[in-house]
């Protein structure tokens, strides 16, 4: 069984409908969907926001459902210039931007792991990436040409790219400078991923982050995150793993 972790409810909204004996059990306040999606059995799970939230809930993921693979969706804000809204972001590295132990230890580096970072499964990663550049190869069967004209998504693209995590929202472009001067090769940031990514290297769990970019950190736009989320980046969620577990390889 596969465990698929989304940031927000709607990003799991189109993977909960697709599910085939779909049965849902509820526990720490979380709805957790099990059932056979494109044809292969997982549990989909609306994470919760947060590194601690998130860690809980891949934590039961491993416990109840004994999952052999964890893939995490969800909305991410860039830090790389040359990111726009709608490009893809598959995770390299995961960083906890949070974690300061100094003078203890070096910055980011995980207290009693000796690690400053995750890496994500080669071989899921690298699945994800074919996935998300079919899918945006599709995008307009997709999305409403209204929404891509809306959120002005043109060529959108799919990286690899390392990704910072933590439990502060990150919209001061001063924040962002002071990150990129010890992390100057980060794609974007968010709240869950290193935190999942932890979890999951030290159960020898192997896992993927894939990430849709939402929105630009510090530069000031009308975009409205939330509609985003709802009419675009659900359908990402959806169509990305509907293409991962197509040629079931997954």
């Amino acid at each position: 069984m596969i465990g698929i972790m989304g940031a927000m409810q709607e990003e799991i909204a189109h993977l909960v409908e697709a599910l085939a004996d779909h049965q849902e059990e509820t526990s720490g306040k979380r709805i957790y969907h099990t059932g056979t999606l494109y044809g292969v059995s997982v549990v989909v799970v609306f994470s919760r926001w947060g590194k601690v939230a998130a860690a809980s809930t891949v934590t039961h993921l491993l416990l109840r459902y004994q999952v052999q693979e964890i893939i995490f969706t969800g909305v991410a804000g860039a830090v790389n210039p040359e990111l726009q809204i709608g490009d893809v972001v598959v995770g390299e590295k995961l960083f906890q931007h949070d974690m300061d132990a100094r003078p203890l230890m070096d910055r980011y580096e995980i207290p009693l792991l000796k690690r400053n970072f995750f890496e994500s499964n080669h071989r899921l990663k690298t699945l994800a990436f074919d996935a998300s550049q079919r899918f945006l190869e599709e995008i307009v069967a997709e999305i409403k040409p209204e929404e891509i004209i809306r959120f002005n998504i043109t060529e959108p693209k799919v990286v690899f790219g390392n990704i910072a995590s933590g439990d502060r929202f990150i919209a001061i472009e001063s924040d962002i400078s002071e990150m990129l001067t010890s992390l100057p090769d980060l794609a974007c940031v968010e709240m869950e991923g290193a935190a999942v990514a932890q979890v999951c290297y030290e159960h020898n769990l192997p896992f993927v982050i894939i990430r849709t970019i939402s929105d630009v950190v510090g530069v000031h736009t009308d975009t409205d995150v939330m509609a985003f989320i709802q009419s675009v980046a659900s359908h990402y969620s959806n169509g990305i793993i509907r293409n991962l577990f197509k040629n079931k390889q997954i």
